[in-house]
């Protein structure tokens, strides 16, 4: 059988079991076109939720040049050449940013054999090729934060990415964003529901994750002045160069921002307190369900808060959670985002912020905030994204009504001033993607045929054309989600 019809054979034919999919992740992203950066982009006549100062404008328009926002206000002319969008009766958002994420990981996102692994990097292992990355822009998702898991006290470095699907994993990460790191607390990096796995590993306590916390820190404190030293005096052999402890160093130096996997009040405090000590700053607690307890302490450092909107119940140490968490955080001045944790929530993640209105009445425009620019103020890449403002990324999001109505449905989402996912090209594609998987299938039975007859080898069969430039992903793939494994913990 000729070689090139039976690989796209595989590629295109369905169903695809899960673990075949995530092994050979998605062939299509090898040859999607990147869309084209046009000089400029005029929106027009829409009500532009901007996340800004501005707040939200009526009958308005937003105005992009090579890949930045130039302009956000009314009656906008377009500059000669212009891609003009009219989204009379549209709202546009900024790009959603996705706070917690695993979306984009190649394999397992824990290294568990170690209760620490500062060394490990999210960004040696980013998949560009998986199908999350264009079922999240159909969901008006344009960022997001990839994070290690949380089998371990002291994890491994994030990345956080931008989805340009169909560009290689380099491509994918947000240059200059501000390196951070997982952290973990609770029954996760203790064990508690390991099962046979790992268990005689240290620490199986919550004071012993606290021991462990603090007991590398002050290694890395040691080590931070012995490098010093040495750089002033040159004196004897250097200090053995430590990638765990230059990580933490980064933490010491405010250079690397912590994002601790945390439940309980009483955990939170500790880490707040370990972080007071060493003197550095908790740059967001992830889930933080019970954040509502101690709202003003978490507000008081200016620590995030990004949680689940209705997640609880799941495990033991969720169980005081209560939907109106968000709410009463945000209101007591903690800088609140919801996040997914999740490869299939993170395509409804404008619906999570519309639960902060149904739950505690936040005003519809900052609900919307926990889902743009507060994730963005967490990540600290917010005077890159997370508001539609003068000199900001041009990364947006056109909907068919209002970005918290359960009726509405993404258009459009725009990377960098790219049109990366079009609603009305992808339904348009479709016939032309089943028209090709259909004669690949009957060139590959035809040649077949021919082998069986002992004849030669039929010639390859071009693809058939006339489909769009941009064409969605041909068949359903799964990363998978697991306790311990390739999902985050929950």
């Amino acid at each position: 059988m000729n070689r090139t019809l039976l690989l796209l054979l595989v590629a295109l034919a369905a169903p695809v079991s899960a673990m075949a999919a995530t092994a050979a992740g998605d062939p299509e992203a090898w040859h999607v076109r990147v869309p084209d950066q046009p000089a400029a982009v005029l929106v027009k006549n829409a009500t532009i939720w901007t996340s800004g100062p501005q707040g939200r404008l009526e009958h308005a328009d937003l105005l992009v040049e090579k890949g930045k926002i130039v302009k956000v206000g009314t009656g906008l002319s377009a500059p000669k050449g212009a891609v003009v969008v009219d989204a009379e009766g549209k709202h546009v958002t900024p790009g959603i940013i996705d706070e917690h994420s695993h979306s984009c990981v190649v394999g397992d996102v824990n290294e568990g054999t170690h209760n620490v692994s500062a060394e490990v990097r999210i960004q040696d292992v980013i998949n560009s090729e998986t199908t999350n990355i264009y079922r999240q822009l159909a969901g008006g998702v344009t960022c997001a934060n990839e994070l290690h898991g949380s089998a371990n006290a002291i994890g491994g470095q994030n990345c956080v990415v931008k989805m340009r699907y169909g560009e290689n994993p380099e491509a994918l990460k947000l240059a200059g964003a501000k390196p951070g790191i997982k952290f973990a607390l609770g029954e996760n990096p203790k064990q508690s529901n390991w099962g046979d796995r790992y268990t005689q590993r240290y620490p199986q306590t919550r004071e012993g994750v606290e021991q462990l916390i603090r007991e590398r820190f002050q290694a890395a404190r040691d080590y931070k002045k012995e490098r010093e030293e040495f750089a002033k005096t040159h004196k004897g052999l250097p200090p053995r160069r430590d990638l765990q402890l230059d990580a933490l160093v980064e933490i010491l130096d405010g250079k690397r921002l912590v994002h601790s996997h945390a439940y309980r009040a009483d955990e939170m405090l500790m880490l707040l307190s370990v972080a007071d000590d060493f003197g550095f700053r908790i740059g967001s607690f992830q889930h933080v369900l019970e954040g509502y307890k101690i709202a003003d302490e978490i507000a008081k450092r200016g620590t995030g808060a990004s949680t689940f909107s209705d997640w609880w119940a799941y495990k033991f140490e969720v169980y005081d959670a209560i939907p109106y968490n968000g709410s009463i955080m945000w209101d007591r001045g903690v800088n609140v985002t919801f996040n997914s944790d999740s490869d299939e929530l993170a395509r409804r993640l404008n619906l999570e912020a519309a639960k902060a209105v149904k739950y505690g009445g936040v005003p519809e425009a900052e609900a919307l905030k926990f889902v743009t620019l507060n994730a963005a103020k967490q990540l600290d890449i917010a005077d890159r994204v997370g508001s539609l403002e003068a000199g900001k990324d041009a990364d947006f999001a056109i909907w068919s009504g209002s970005p918290l109505s359960v009726y509405s449905v993404c258009e459009q989402t725009w990377v960098d001033g790219r049109k990366y996912f079009d609603r009305a090209e992808d339904l348009a594609a479709r016939s032309s993607v089943a028209a090709e998987r259909d004669s690949l299938i009957a060139a590959v039975k035809a040649s077949k045929k021919s082998d069986k007859k002992g004849k030669s080898e039929a010639a390859p069969v071009a693809a058939p054309q006339g489909a769009a430039a941009f064409k969605p992903p041909k068949y359903q793939t799964s990363d998978g989600q697991g306790c311990m494994g390739k999902g985050d913990e929950r």
